[in-house]
């Protein structure tokens, strides 16, 4: 008489392999749970803040004060002609609000400093109590229409930086993406305080210290129906 087979057994490496996977899976959804809220620990860090633009729509800035922010940067301008519709009111908001407030350029390495500049002027007043104005380092001039080589970028930038400080009377903060140094290396070439963005765990691309870091590029509070930027100060 013919013995019944035994089923075949799952080799144990398929097991490992599926609670490996399994563990992989939590791990993300946590991460992606967890960001959505992390902010710094306020004992370490606490001047804390947000990023704001027209693309927040309209701001909670006493919510953000309730959730520990004490200043605000507010997005005025953009290369040669970009303008945001909200810069006044959100200024006017968050300094009622009482947030110590800043105004942020993003630069165009496509455009020219003295555009830029006229825009920026056009944006943001003469006033003693702004924080030093921030200027956002991103994008490089790969997409420019023509070609921009890397010592133009950084010749119009350092003009570009002299006109703001000239208009404003007070140092600029370069607001410096990853992707920007890696490609022009701005923080050993410009004595300037850095601000960089990593997510949740500290940066060190700039190869110095840095004076600002967004810690979370997309912070959900209730301050916005949108995701804020959230930044905290080197104590």
């Amino acid at each position: 008489m013919a013995r019944k087979r035994r089923p075949a057994r799952r080799p144990w490496r398929m097991q490992l392999a599926a609670l490996v996977l399994l563990a992989a899976l939590l791990g993300a959804a946590w991460y992606w749970w967890d960001i959505q809220q992390f902010a710094p620990d306020e004992t370490t860090y606490p001047e804390q803040g947000v990023v704001i633009s027209e693309y927040n729509g309209l701001v909670g800035f006493e919510t953000v004060r309730a959730l520990g922010g004490s200043f605000a940067y507010l997005e005025a301008s953009s290369g040669a002609d970009g303008q945001d519709g909200r810069f006044g009111r959100n200024l006017a908001t968050a300094r009622r609000a009482g947030l110590k407030v800043g105004a942020l350029h993003r630069f165009d390495p496509c455009a020219t400093a003295d555009a830029q500049s006229a825009n920026f002027v056009t944006m943001v007043p003469r006033d003693a109590s702004l924080l030093p104005p921030a200027i956002a380092l991103e994008t490089t001039a790969d997409a420019c229409a023509e070609t921009v080589s890397d010592a133009a970028v950084e010749s119009e930038l350092l003009t570009f930086v002299n006109q703001v400080e000239m208009h404003t009377g007070k140092p600029v903060i370069l607001k410096l993406s990853e992707a920007f140094e890696t490609r022009y290396g701005i923080a050993a070439r410009m004595e300037r305080d850095l601000w960089l963005e990593r997510d949740r765990f500290l940066p060190r691309y700039a190869g110095r210290p840095w004076l600002l870091w967004t810690a979370n590029r997309a912070r959900h509070t209730e301050a916005s129906e949108e995701p804020v930027e959230w930044a905290v100060v080197q104590p």
